[in-house]
């Protein structure tokens, strides 16, 4: 049989000839955060300086497409300045080339005006120029607000870190967010809103309801005399309740990064309770508060309370009930709630909402066992019974069930009957696999918990 002859123009008769088929690399992307950094500058010659401010953003990748991430660039660096005096930025966007490795190039313009919208400044020049010509904006904002008395327990306010004494040259001005020059400052600080303010959202400037309360250090400059210079914000919603009332919510709150932890976040709190008190609102809330504030805010809360004589019986009494009975002994132990009017008498005189004064009730308690050591089992049972309530309702626990095994064909599993004793008897309630799991996960939570409770009593303790 003869052999099929192969012809000569084959590239493949000659494997050395063979073709080969090349694939282009796919572009993985490079995190935004990981080519992103931003600056907070207060002068032209801080902008490119290495001891500028850093600051942190909570997640810059959840403004880049679904996952995070910038394509088409090699070598990619964006250095963005934001102004502490105008709040405009610049980006500086440099990289060595561009090319479509599959995902397209990234319109990295679009991009940075998702957060930084108007403030952003094309011209660099522009941006230094401003320094100079809007270093008086915030004073100019500033002075169409209603300025505020700071007042502090014993003279003092304190944040997470440091105590500061109430000085002069800091000053809170209250201003209505209908006001044209309020909603245009308020749009500024946007972007650091978006950066800093872990699941924040921008407030509707068009509605009147919003107040916006600004913290500023005055200062003499010796070019341009006085400016203030802007530490924080808050702004608060004011919405009516029934009758004839009207309540106060806490929404937003940042105190820019260069002044964090020096107590300047515990005297926006001090200040909307002065308002709080001194307007006779129903009472004062925060929306959603970040554990950092809410830290910062019962620190402020539990000093008031202290001092809140009308509480200290109810508190004495549970405290002495805790120290003489052993809880640990009892089938169903009592939760150790404040009474309904002390609930009430706090929230008409100090504005607490009712959430708020049951979380620092439970920090009162402790501070009236100190020291605590002895106590700390029936202690630590009462916060449990609470968070078992919230977290499963309030037939969360066994105690005063039975469970009585009933012979049965049809389904062995199913063969019980539960019914609650009347004595109280202690529960014979089997527990399978997910309750176990469940009974951690609510062990966890008493010991986040507590632990909270010994950083704040540590805290007003100091």
């Amino acid at each position: 049989m003869g052999k099929k002859q192969q012809l000569a123009g084959d590239p493949t008769a000659d494997p050395k000839k063979r073709r080969r088929v090349g694939f282009s690399k796919i572009d993985a992307g490079v995190e935004a955060k990981d080519c992103i950094k931003i600056y907070l500058v207060s002068s032209g010659e801080e902008v490119g300086a290495s001891d500028s401010i850093c600051i942190e953003p909570i997640d810059l990748n959840g403004f880049f497409d679904e996952d995070g991430k910038i394509y088409g660039y090699q070598g990619l660096k964006i250095t963005i300045w934001v102004s502490s005096l105008s709040f405009c930025s610049y980006a500086d966007i440099t990289f060595q080339s561009t090319s479509d490795g599959g995902k397209g190039i990234t319109d990295l313009k679009s991009a940075l005006q998702k957060i930084f919208a108007e403030t952003l400044v094309e011209n660099k020049d522009d941006f230094l120029k401003s320094f100079s010509a809007e270093s008086h904006y915030i004073s100019s904002i500033v002075s169409t607000g209603e300025i505020l008395q700071l007042k502090a327990s014993n003279g003092h306010t304190s944040d997470s870190d440091n105590n500061m004494e109430v000085t002069s040259d800091v000053e809170v001005f209250r201003m209505s967010i209908s006001n044209a020059a309020t909603g245009h400052l308020y749009s500024r600080l946007i972007p650091l809103v978006l950066l800093l303010v872990d699941g924040s959202n921008p407030i509707d400037v068009t509605d009147p309801g919003w107040e916006l309360y600004v913290l500023t250090h005055k200062k003499v400059d010796p070019q341009v005399g006085f400016q203030h210079r802007l530490l924080g914000f808050t702004a608060v919603y004011r919405f009516y309740h029934y009758a004839e009332s009207s309540r106060l919510r806490l929404s937003q709150i940042l105190v820019l990064p260069p002044y964090q932890c020096k107590g300047h976040g515990a005297r926006l709190v001090e200040v909307i309770n002065n308002v709080a008190i001194s307007e006779d609102v129903y009472d004062l809330t925060v929306e959603e508060p970040l554990d950092r504030f809410q830290h910062v805010r019962t620190c402020v809360d539990i000093r008031r309370l202290l001092a809140f004589e009308p509480i200290q019986n109810a508190v004495n009494s549970v405290v002495s009930q805790l120290k003489q009975e052993n809880l640990s002994k009892k089938t169903h132990s009592p939760r150790f709630m404040p009474p309904l009017i002390v609930i009430d008498d706090v929230r008409k005189h100090l504005k607490i909402n009712k959430k708020q004064f049951l979380q620092c009730w439970e920090i009162l308690i402790y501070l009236g066992l100190d020291p605590v050591g002895e106590h700390m089992e029936n202690y630590t049972r009462i916060i449990s019974n609470r968070i078992k309530g919230e977290t499963l309702g309030k037939d969360s626990e066994t105690a005063g069930k039975r469970v009585v095994d009933v012979p049965r064909d049809y389904n062995p599993e199913m063969s019980f009957v539960m019914f609650r004793s009347q004595d109280g008897e202690a529960s014979t309630v089997q527990m399978d696999e997910n309750q176990t799991n469940q009974a951690e996960q609510l062990q966890q939570l008493v010991d986040e918990r507590v632990k909270e409770i010994k950083l704040v009593a540590a805290k007003v303790s100091s």
